[in-house]
């Protein structure tokens, strides 16, 4: 592009000497509609920390000229997960023992992109589509057959760039429901016994009732058994199970209760701080005097606004599912519990993803001027080389009632 102080390099992130210009290039980069609230990152000195969790990863970073300025950057991963289920062989003999042996999993090798950032002084150069192109190009040399990408559906720059120049389509629209951390602790329902899983017994279960929904990682003990993920909680109605009798998720789910839910909760205060800018002064004063008059009448239990407008931790809840009439009050029961995990860490906030049709999301406590309903998810075929398998183009399936997100990938 140009002479050679235009030249621009893509190459992989070296974090001896790039480790500064990504950080300059991040803190001027803001994610949300500019004149709005903003999002803003701070990833604690490790630029790779959102994928490092991945089975494979990658972070590329676009530098300009003879001084080899930083003016953008990408990561990607890559995994194998879920794209559809299709009958079982055996399904006509044990259908009459368990319905939900009926399907099994089609899995496919999945890429997924995240953190594009391209300078704001350098944009409108070609800078973000020569990045993800390059990015696609690592993502097919490791046999990924689907890539795909979630921005803000009110991100026109990043909507345009991958829909109209990088051939990704709409794929799916999830909810991103956020709740704040509030100064007591939420009262947990009487009529609710809450087990803690261990990570094995927490993998069955997942597999048996989850491995066929969308986007449901082959690697979920890898998930499970990661020291950010702090646990995988279960809701029964009192009087079902406890801690002491619970018999295994095997036999758990062989005779379930008429109603149960789990959820599980990744530590993401631990790879990354977030932090609210673009507030006006008088919803900084309005969050403020929350704070004051719970600190005067604590007995009152208000829901006072927790400090956003400095960095914060995050606590991710995956994995949300469920069965039977009440499930969505064993859901909420166990968003509580997560909150007042989150408030013991000293957490400002908790959050999910889900499908924008998921039954259980009445049951997730959230702020609406917190919460995005509409995330927006593309997909790309990456090659025309593969079979159709049983699936056919995921790119061209419908929705399902659930998705699965991965919380190495938040």
């Amino acid at each position: 592009m140009g002479g050679p102080e235009g030249v621009i390099v893509v190459r992989e992130f070296d974090r001896n000497k790039d480790l500064w210009g990504v950080e300059d290039v991040e803190r001027r980069c803001e994610v949300g509609p500019s004149g709005k609230l903003s999002l803003f990152t701070d990833l604690l000195g490790d630029p790779i920390c959102r994928v490092r969790n991945s089975p494979a990863f990658l972070m590329l970073v676009a530098e300009m000229g003879k001084e080899k300025e930083i003016v953008g950057m990408i990561r990607g991963s890559i995994k194998t997960a879920t794209c559809g289920k299709k009958l079982c062989r055996n399904a006509k003999t044990n259908a009459n023992k368990n319905e939900h042996i009926k399907h099994v999993p089609v899995y496919t090798k999945l890429a997924y992109i995240l953190g594009l950032r391209v300078s704001p002084s350098h944009r409108r150069m070609g800078i973000g589509f020569m990045l993800v192109r390059r990015m696609e190009e690592w993502f097919r040399e490791n046999g990924a057959e689907y890539s795909y990408m979630a921005t803000d559906n009110d991100n026109l720059a990043s909507v345009t760039l991958f829909t109209q120049k990088c051939g990704y389509s709409k794929f799916r629209t999830p909810s991103i429901l956020v709740n704040p951390v509030f100064a007591h602790r939420v009262p947990i329902s009487s009529r609710v016994s809450v087990i803690c899983l261990d990570p094995s017994e927490a993998e069955i279960l997942y597999r048996r009732r989850f491995s066929t929904t969308e986007f449901f990682p082959r690697d979920i003990d890898s998930v499970l058994n990661n020291k950010l993920s702090l646990g995988t909680f279960l809701a029964v109605p009192r009087g079902t199970f406890t801690a002491e009798s619970f018999p295994g998720s095997d036999r758990f789910l062989s005779d379930p209760p008429e109603s149960w839910a789990v959820l599980s909760v990744w530590n993401c205060k631990d790879v990354f701080a977030l932090e609210v800018r673009g507030a006006s002064y008088v919803r900084r004063t309005l969050a403020k005097t929350t704070r004051m008059v719970d600190r005067a009448f604590p007995w009152l239990h208000l829901p006072s606004v927790p400090e956003l407008f400095k960095p914060f931790g995050l606590h991710f809840m995956y994995g949300i599912g469920g069965e039977g009439p009440d499930a969505v009050k064993l859901v909420k029961a166990l968003c509580g519990y997560a909150h007042n995990l989150a408030k013991a860490c000293g957490c400002g906030v908790v959050a999910t993803e889900v499908s924008s049709r998921e039954p259980l999301r009445l049951g997730i406590p959230h702020w609406k001027k917190l919460s995005c309903a509409e995330d927006l998810w593309g997909m790309k075929r990456l090659g025309e080389g593969y079979s159709e398998g049983s699936v056919g183009d995921w790119t061209k399936s419908k929705p399902g009632l659930s998705i699965f997100v991965d919380p190495r990938e938040i």
